[in-house]
């Protein structure tokens, strides 16, 4: 669990950061547009004032530098309107614009500078609209790449753990096949020699609960091909295994539908998952209290499997299925990881947490077409 809380920290720091960089690039681009927006609006002060030195021109005014600076703008949009409201002059306007409406929407934006009887109205330049904008497009890059790389990363480290994953459950398997083959023989001198000893049969149950165990573990990396099945074998099943594997204070109960239901699966992993959530179950209950089992088919199958134990806090509830989270002391936190494995890639079904109280216990909902 401390693995979970360090990498949920590593998140937090890793958006912080991200929100501080959106924060200083929009920052430093405010500075930078309001800076050109000044010298744009000066620009056209001082155009102002050479419309002006041409209003006031005579014959003799050398107009040279005054036609310099007017021809001078060819980024800013601009238009001269007159106290009548009509257009004198404009400049640097799209064709497809309809004049009037573009400088009566200057004028109410305040884009204007009083010359004599006309009124110079401007717009900001191309150049600066754009500026304005690519802060916006450069962060969407950036959260694009972002995405795509963690995306990445996670299906690499999701690629990398299956094959652990499949790895891990063939080598357990292969190592297991030996021995149990050897205790199966013995089981079978010691029924020859033995056969009214009462301890065989238990036995033999264990060493083919071995064979059962080590037969699943096979399984994990290939798809197994679904046969019906019957789900209300399969939970009493896994009932019957816990009753003799539990004490007396653990009290089972069933909830199902009286008629059969059958369902495509692989009976011995589906039968691993429940079994796996059972004993979790235990271990919250600390040995103490029920587990109820409710099979319902009204729409698709579900399977719910509630405990009276400690329950899970509010912050671990998203991250019970990841591998390595445990809240046991000498847990691996591989279980749930499996049991999700088994039953959205192998049954194309879901498991999730649907409640869970601190101190009070915790439900599991699994869900599954028939």
């Amino acid at each position: 669990m401390q693995w979970t809380d360090r990498i949920r920290q590593v998140k937090i720091l890793l958006v912080v950061a991200a929100v501080v960089i959106a924060v200083a690039s929009l920052l430093v681009s405010h500075f930078l547009v309001r800076d050109l927006s000044k010298e744009e609006r000066h620009r056209m002060e001082v155009w102002a004032q050479a419309l002006h030195a041409l209003n006031e021109a005579d014959e003799t005014t050398d107009l040279s530098l005054v036609l310099n600076v007017m021809e001078g703008n060819n980024t800013i949009p601009v238009i001269v309107v007159n106290s009548e409201g009509g257009i004198d002059d404009f400049r640097n306007i799209d064709d497809s614009l309809n004049v009037e409406s573009y400088a009566r929407r200057m004028i109410s934006a305040g884009d204007t500078i009083r010359v004599d009887r006309q009124l110079v109205c401007y717009d900001e330049s191309i150049m600066l609209k754009r500026l304005q904008a690519w802060p916006y497009v450069q962060l969407g890059i950036v959260l694009i790449f972002v995405v795509v790389a963690i995306f990445a990363l996670l299906s690499s480290k999701r690629a990398e753990q299956n094959k652990v994953w499949v790895g891990l459950s063939k080598e357990t398997a292969h190592q297991l096949g030996t021995p149990v083959s050897s205790l199966m023989a013995w089981v079978e001198m010691l029924k020859e020699q033995y056969p009214d000893d009462d301890l065989l049969p238990e036995m033999d149950k264990d060493v083919k609960r071995l064979q059962l165990i080590a037969e699943r573990f096979s399984k994990i990396g290939s798809l197994p091909e679904p046969v019906e099945s019957s789900m209300n074998e399969v939970l009493e099943h896994v009932v019957s295994y816990m009753d003799r594997r539990t004490s007396n204070q653990v009290q089972m109960i069933r909830q199902f539908p009286d008629h059969d239901v059958r369902v495509k699966m692989n009976a011995s992993l589906f039968e691993w998952v429940i079994e796996n959530l059972c004993k979790n179950a235990v271990d919250a209950m600390e040995g103490k209290g029920t587990i109820t089992l409710t099979l319902t088919d009204e729409h698709g199958v579900a399977i719910e499997v509630k405990d009276t134990g400690k329950g899970i806090r509010k912050k671990d509830v998203n991250s019970v299925f990841t591998p390595g989270f445990t809240t046991k002391k000498r847990g691996w936190g591989l279980g749930l990881s499996l049991a999700k494995r088994i039953v959205e890639e192998y049954h194309k079904g879901r498991i999730f947490v649907k409640h869970s109280e601190v101190g009070k216990g915790t439900t599991f909902r699994i869900e599954m077409l028939k």
